[in-house]
């Protein structure tokens, strides 16, 4: 599981995440909503090491994150990452891109690691672009080689950062289906997402962050019908 203490994050004197305690079950799927600056992105760096934290403490299976000494390739290798921008190698083939860092990371020769890119590909709907450059796909597509990209690694966690949000309207859907999908499958998911279809649908539950303060968090029926706090009911009634 994510374990979570007391987290502080500061960007010089901006004061982003203000003392976040969370724990995410393995299979959970967890929808994290909120106004852009709200640190709901800033969290996801946090998890996975990328950003520095000021105070508190992240625990990934019992390894915490930001301790002197800690193997962040290693801990990488449990928390598979999905930017807003898909940023693939434009010179590797689609399956060359997937299978670089398995080859790369978990050191595979270069047959196993082209048959988990093959394997993974197919999973997220693109069996039929291995030989492709990712130039000729769409925005849909390219952000569905990033999904898969992640999974060639063989993930215990996923980490959404609006995964959606660079894409045209008419190419979210494919993106969000690959995401029920792994849901589906028992993936363990934390998604900072603006769509509140899929967070009211696929999530177990819906966390609410306000000004870097995780303000509300609950079941979507809660979040969505019975909000407790006045920033909550604002924010929806304003993206609904």
């Amino acid at each position: 599981m994510i374990e979570i203490r007391g987290l502080q994050k500061y960007f010089g004197a901006l004061h982003v995440l203000k003392g976040i305690d969370l724990d995410v079950e393995k299979g959970e799927v967890l929808s994290v909503i909120g106004a852009s600056g709200s640190g709901k992105s800033t969290l996801l760096y946090c998890i996975n090491g990328l950003e520095e934290i000021q105070g508190g403490q992240v625990e990934v299976d019992g390894q915490n994150v930001h301790a002197k000494g800690a193997d962040l390739n290693k801990l990488r290798q449990k928390l598979g990452m999905v930017f807003q921008q898909w940023n693939s190698f434009p010179h590797l083939t689609v399956q060359e891109n997937v299978a670089l860092a398995p080859r790369i990371v978990r050191g595979l020769d270069r047959k196993a690691a082209d048959e988990i890119a093959e394997r993974q590909l197919a999973h997220v709907g693109l069996g039929d672009k291995l030989r492709v450059y990712p130039g000729a796909l769409s925005g849909g597509q390219q952000q569905r080689l990033a999904i898969a990209r992640a999974l060639a690694m063989e993930p215990d966690y996923m980490l959404f950062d609006e995964a959606t949000s660079a894409l045209d309207p008419e190419l979210v859907g494919e993106v969000l289906e690959t995401m029920r999908m792994l849901a589906e499958e028992g993936m363990t998911m934390i998604c900072v997402t603006h769509e509140m279809g899929f967070a009211r649908d696929v999530s177990d539950r819906v966390a609410f962050f306000h000004q870097g303060v995780m303000e509300e968090i609950g079941p979507p029926s809660q979040i969505f019908g019975e909000a407790q706090s006045p920033h909550t009911r604002g924010f929806l009634a304003n993206v609904r």
